[in-house]
């Protein structure tokens, strides 16, 4: 009777180690299959939070599946969650976005800038159209060498009603992200206001598309660099916040 019962509990367990393999084989190839990697670097004691700006931002219109998107939805919620969270001490923005809707874009900027906690972003790729005023929330903005910024004029999609209100509303949203930009960044408003309206530099469009090193030179973003460079910034800035914290 004792040795049945010892095998019964070798096998219960033997039972449970195979269920616990399959568990993790089923995990394991999620991960494969969402992140394209096999192991997934989990850092639980973190006092710097991660937003992620990718794709095109979504508002009001749901974007077609196919479309790499941001839901502003998201990203509110996360937002108001990591200035509830006191173990959040920093946030990092990376952005490499086309842009999209333009109040959803201007919505999350202006959390951003209404964070408590020191916030960094970073432009990956590109920060484009209204990734512009969202990569200028934040407290110290960095840019890659190679990555890339559109500046160009509001547009309007779908139907169009051809009366001076219309263009009145448009033109008042354009001051909007003008006024966002130029109050948050080191740029001026009329040199802001010509990289947008200038023609020749975008193929059949006007506008202007800065790299690097030149929207650094225009004000726009504060420094050339990297994740490195952003985390070093945003740790002194945690720091300098502790310091007068303290005295």
């Amino acid at each position: 009777m004792d040795e049945f019962m010892q095998n019964q509990g070798q096998q219960d367990d033997s039972s449970k180690q195979d269920q616990e393999n399959q568990n993790n084989s089923s995990e394991l190839m999620d991960k494969i299959k969402q992140l394209g990697q096999t192991n997934v670097p989990q850092a639980p004691e973190s006092n710097i939070h991660v937003l992620p700006i990718i794709g095109q931002v979504e508002g009001h219109l749901q974007l077609p599946a196919k479309n790499k998107t941001t839901k502003y939805e998201h990203l509110i919620p996360q937002i108001i969650a990591i200035e509830q969270n006191p173990k959040i001490e920093g946030v990092i923005l990376l952005l490499n976005t086309v842009g999209g809707d333009v109040e959803a874009g201007l919505a999350i900027s202006e959390m951003i800038s209404s964070l408590s906690k020191p916030t960094v972003s970073i432009v990956l790729g590109g920060g484009h159209s209204i990734g512009v005023p969202i990569a200028v929330s934040a407290d110290h903005s960095f840019i890659t060498e190679t990555a890339t910024m559109t500046i160009h004029p509001i547009r309007l999609t779908g139907l169009v009603i051809g009366v001076p209100q219309t263009f009145e509303y448009l033109d008042k949203m354009q001051e909007r992200v003008i006024n966002f930009v130029t109050h948050h960044s080191n740029i001026e408003e009329e040199k802001f206001k010509d990289l947008m309206f200038a023609k020749g530099n975008l193929t059949r469009d006007i506008g202007t598309n800065v790299v690097g090193q030149d929207a650094v030179d225009h004000g726009l973003i504060d420094s050339i660099g990297g994740v490195k460079e952003a985390m070093v910034k945003l740790n002194e800035m945690i720091n300098k916040d502790d310091d007068q914290v303290v005295q």
